[in-house]
């Protein structure tokens, strides 16, 4: 067997999330699967490093396969990139170790979540990013991020309330940018991107769109930087903030040893 592994981009706009499902095959495993079984004539799983969900896009998603026969990585890079749709590319093919596991094997995965802020809607950038009418509190949004890095216990931030495995995650590093359109405050508009990074060795279903509500809920005064960690020691997610939309969430990378 002949284990390959791939980097997928996607704009996740038109799909209901990275998972195949029964009753669509609007998802981006599905789209993969379909190519590999039509190629090799008999049906392919492939592992991605993780569910992305519906509307949530990706940069560097990273999947693997395993196929009885070889190909050529280069061949079977270009069969992907002519078959799939345009939202859709396969960036690398490699062969990797047959032990290689796309989701077990990932050390580290870097998030971002972009945030438009202002009284002008973004247009062009409005299936990638969240609009929010108002300004938000950058210094809150730190001093609160501050409480969510470090190996913790985020069932909170969890959106699987029936969750089983454990919810212990590291969160490595919280960053945040800041991106202003001159023109806009020049004209008094204070229009603006805010991009928060999120590092860590694994995040829980829905958590980094919780975490991101958590803390625009921090940035607009709802809430407190230091009723992070009251959340944190509850476990209960009912007391963290809400789900920020999907499409401003992008799975940029995905490392591994």
């Amino acid at each position: 067997m002949h284990n390959y592994k791939i980097v997928v981009s996607y704009d996740g706009t038109r799909y209901k999330g990275w998972q195949s499902q029964k009753l669509t095959d609007a998802t981006i495993q599905g789209k993969l699967e379909k190519i590999l079984e039509r190629t090799v004539g008999r049906p392919v799983k492939i592992t991605g490093s993780g569910r992305t969900d519906a509307g949530v896009h990706a940069k560097g998603q990273t999947a693997n396969f395993y196929l009885q026969d070889y190909y050529e990585p280069e061949e079977l890079l270009e069969i992907f990139n002519q078959y799939l749709p345009e939202d859709i590319a396969v960036r690398s093919v490699k062969e990797a170790g047959e032990r290689f596991h796309s989701r077990f094997s990932a050390t580290e995965k870097t998030y971002q979540y972009r945030i438009h802020t202002g009284k002008i809607p973004e247009v062009f950038e409005r299936k990638y990013v969240y609009s929010l009418a108002g300004q938000l509190d950058l210094e809150r949004m730190k001093q609160a991020a501050e409480y969510m890095t470090g190996k913790q216990d985020f069932a909170a931030f969890c959106g699987n309330r029936h969750m089983k495995k454990s919810t212990v995650r590291n969160i490595y590093e919280i960053r945040f940018e800041e991106v202003k359109d001159e023109n806009a405050f020049l004209m008094g508009q204070g229009c603006g991107e805010i991009r928060i990074i999120f590092r860590g060795n694994g995040f829980l279903q829905n958590m980094v769109r919780i975490m991101t509500g958590t803390l625009i809920e921090v940035g607009e005064g709802r809430r407190c930087p230091e009723d992070i960690p009251v959340m944190i020691a509850s476990k209960n997610r009912e007391l963290a903030g809400h789900t920020a939309p999907a499409q401003g969430l992008m799975l940029m990378e995905v490392k591994y040893d």
